[in-house]
This record gives structure tokens, sequence and C-alpha cells, in this order.
């Protein structure tokens, strides 16, 4: 191979990340985060997060195909930087579905795209099968196409069909990203970039695009939506819990704090006499009080609710989460403040969770639970409380001010949140049950 090829390739890519910047702008900042770079153990090109690698050979067959090929396979590598894909590779099982998932991600975010420097008209096949996910799934991410082919496994042959359709680059550099990491290297050290370095790129490009809003909003496609959901700061909700915790002692016995090296000098010093013994109480960081609201207006599916309080009974059941004795208060509400539960005891929730029956359906409004806390404390309960979690769709009222508690609100329906509209004071979280489950 001449080293004419090796330039031409090289020219033939940076004409593509120039045709690809001038159509798009807000793309800059991770059109110019990757760098490029020859690589012969690719028959296609790929990425590392750092570079992009490329056989120069099949660059120029690309070209040679349209141009807008080569800017299509250009981009679609970048995508898979924006949304981190590789970096989710290493926890998947099934690396080939994985593959695919990623794969059709980023295409039909540029299927969505009204730009001439990487149109194209979808085969039937491919419009058949996007339309068949988007009444399944709220948006094509990477992650919720994983978890439905996992729960809805296709044929092999189907599967391969798939993978041939909308495979753009070849994904191999991805493991290799781990395997040329240094012996010894501390974490975003070394010469590849970290996922957050690619997060903050995430976020730049979603900030140009929404200072562009308008026309490059509408020639961006899905990517506006696609970027907002994967953004979303998602907090695990076991994590969650931690931030309702309060300190206080407990009488047992403190490990910990125990010093052995006291306790060793008074033997040998006076014989059987320890100098230090070891400590009775403990400081303990848990849960002492925490209300639960339940939204259950019409707009909540009852099967959502069930599994939010599953998981919430799991936690509850975790011994270290709260102290003995503590106050657990479960309001269902829509409207108005149907139903109030006092939980003391993780057993009761359990059997709360197991049979609980929907009191409401009405209209939503979230003011009612935190008038039922303000009454509580004005009549003396609450002295411990840290805060409350509400689990809803986010379709409802909220108080004009923010309490002097936290408020997480557990939204059951990411599509539905108009997060405009949601107060900056409230703890927005967006649980993903499944994908916890299998990371």
């Amino acid at each position: 191979m001449t080293v004419d090829m090796f330039q031409m390739a090289e020219k033939l890519l940076r004409n593509a990340k120039t045709e690809l910047y001038l159509s798009m702008r807000f793309m800059g900042p991770a059109l110019m985060s990757l760098g490029t770079a020859a690589d012969l153990s690719t028959r296609t090109m790929g990425t590392d997060a750092k570079d992009l690698r490329y056989h120069p050979f099949w660059v120029m067959q690309t070209y040679l195909q349209h141009p807008y090929v080569l800017n299509r396979a250009y981009l679609h590598t970048v995508l898979h930087c924006i949304f981190r894909h590789m970096y989710g590779a290493e926890h998947r099982r099934d690396r080939e579905l994985w593959d695919l998932s990623c794969d059709i991600a980023a295409e039909s975010v540029i299927d969505e795209m009204d730009y001439a420097s990487v149109h194209r008209t979808p085969s039937d096949f491919r419009e058949e099968w996007y339309a068949r996910l988007s009444k399944e799934l709220i948006v094509l991410t990477a992650e919720k196409l994983y978890r439905y082919f996992s729960e809805n496994p296709l044929p092999y042959s189907l599967q391969a069909r798939l993978a041939d359709e909308f495979r753009a680059d070849d994904h191999v550099f991805w493991d290799r990203m781990k395997e040329q990491e240094k012996p010894g290297q501390r974490p975003g050290e070394g010469s590849f970039p970290s996922e957050e370095d690619w997060k903050k790129t995430a976020k730049r490009v979603q900030g140009e695009l929404e200072r562009g809003a308008g026309r490059a909003g509408r020639e961006a496609g899905d990517l506006t939506r696609v970027l907002g959901f994967d953004l979303r700061e998602r907090l695990r909700y076991r994590d969650l819990l931690k931030k309702f915790t309060v300190v206080r002692e407990e009488c047992r016995v403190d490990p910990d704090s125990f010093d052995y090296g006291f306790y060793n000098y008074g033997l040998e010093l006076f014989g059987n006499m320890p100098l230090i013994e070891e400590n009775e109480f403990v400081e303990a960081d848990r849960i002492r009080e925490l209300v639960i609201a339940i939204d259950t207006s019409a707009s909540v599916d009852d099967a959502a609710v069930r599994r939010f309080l599953t998981e919430t009974a799991s936690v509850l059941l975790q011994k270290d989460r709260f102290f003995r004795h503590f106050e657990l208060h479960i309001a269902e509400c829509d409207a108005q403040v149907r139903s109030v539960l006092v939980v003391k005891h993780a057993e009761e929730m359990e059997r709360y969770a197991e049979r609980i029956e929907m009191h409401g359906g009405g209209g939503t409004d979230f003011r009612p639970v935190f008038a039922y806390i303000d009454e509580q404390r004005r009549k003396g309960g609450f002295r411990h409380l840290k805060g409350l979690i509400y689990y809803t769709d986010g379709l409802g009222t909220y108080p004009s001010e923010a309490p002097p508690y936290t408020a997480a609100f557990v939204f059951s329906r990411e599509d539905l949140v108009r997060e405009q509209d949601v107060p900056a004071w409230v703890l927005k979280v967006y649980p993903d049950w499944e994908e916890q489950e299998k990371r």
C-alpha cells in the first residue's frame, strides 16, 4: 500500500469531517474531540474513543461508492462516542446484541436528520423496524433497545440481518481500549478519554443544539430528544435513600473504634487489666422518618406502582437502612390525600406491596401531600424527617415554594416529564429498574 493512498484517505476523512461540521456546527465539540489514525487491523473503520481508526483502502472505496456514505459512517462513529456506547460494552452479557443496539441507536438518529451530507432514503426493512420499535420504546437509546431485545429474543437469522442492515463501523476497538491501558495507570490518566470526558463533550453538543434552536433543532431530528434522555442525571433508587438519613447514637458495641494497641498494652503492663474496652455506643447514619407518596391518578400505571413498591420493600428489608424504631408514612393521593399507612416494620411494607389496592384515579395535585406533612409537623410529628419521595408521572400541580426538607420525585414516565415545568428545588429521579439489575 503506497504512501499516496494513506495521504489520500486522510484527505478524504478531513473533507468528510469538514462537510459534517459545515452542515451541523453543533457537532463541532465532538468532531474536534476525535482524531484520525490509519489502522490496517480493521477492514473498515471504528473508534477507541480517542481516534477514528480506519483502513485507507476502505475509505477510498467507500468514497467512490458515494461521498455521503463515508460521511454517514464518520458521523455514526462519532455518535457512538457521544452516547458513550463503547464504555457499556463490557457490562453486557450478550455482546452481539449490544453491538446491534448501539448501531440501531446511531443510525436512527442519522436517518432522522435533514442534511444533504448524510441523507439517504431508508430501506423498507429499516422503516418497518423503526415503526415497530417506536411503538414499544419511548426513545431508541442503546440501553432501551438492548433491554427490549433481551426480553423479546430474535431468531438468529433475523438478528444477523438486522446487524447487516445497521452496521456502519467496526466495534473491535472498544475491546482494545481496556487491553491497551498501561499497568498501574490511574483512572482517566491514560491515552484514552474517559466516559466522563465524552459525557462533557456530549453536554457541549447539547448546549450548542439548544443555542441553535429552531432550524438547527429541526434538521437535527431526534438527536436533541435522544441527548436529553441520555444526559439526564440518573440516580439509583437505592442510593437516593442515603439523602434521607440522620446521624444518632445506637447502644451497641462498635468494633471499628476499638484500639487493640492500647488493649494489648494494658494486658502486658497490668496483667489482666486492659487500658481500653470496646465502645458500647456507635454513631449510625440511617433513616428515622420518611414519607413516600404514590400518585394514584388515572395516568399512572398500576403495574409501575407495584414495581416501585416492590423495589422499596426490598430496600427496607436491608437492616442497615433504617433504625430499629422508624416511621414510614405511605400516602396514596391524586388531587387529594386518599389514605395514609404508617409503617414501623419492614415486614409491614412487604405485605402492603403484595396487597395494595389503589385509591384515587382522578387528577393530580402534589400540594396536598406537602400540606399533610406541614400539618403533622405542627402537631409535633416528623421531628427527624429529612425528606419525601413522590412516585408519579410528573403531570400535576407543584407547590410554589420549596419545603424545608428534600423532595425527590421519582418519575415513572420519562417521556411525559416537561422538565421546564418542574421546580428547581425538586430532586428529579429517573429510575431504570431493569437496567440497574443487568449492569
